[in-house]
């Protein structure tokens, strides 16, 4: 069973091993948020993993939020790549 499948597939892309980027570590929590969302339609009471999903998301949103900031170019072309919506500004 391969773990993570995509993010072999973006560390061949991107630069062959720079796990510590923006954009690697958003993919990262993408692919676990998705785990986890589809992991709580069969286990809806499963409050732990609920806490974790938020935890989670937490962080994505704090990644995304230092990324729109530091280059906009780099967030729109993330957000694209990943499928996700765009943060709400206030």
């Amino acid at each position: 069973m391969i773990k993570n499948p995509f993010n072999v597939i973006i560390l061949k892309e991107e630069n062959k091993g720079n796990t510590g980027s923006v954009e690697f570590q958003v993919i990262c929590f993408t692919n676990r948020i998705r785990r986890l969302t589809s992991h709580l339609e069969l286990h809806k009471k499963d409050f732990l993993s609920q806490r974790g999903l938020r935890k989670i998301l937490g962080k994505r949103q704090r990644l995304l939020a230092y990324l729109s900031k530091k280059n906009r170019v780099r967030y729109k072309d993330l957000i694209s790549r990943l499928q996700i919506r765009e943060t709400k500004t206030r």
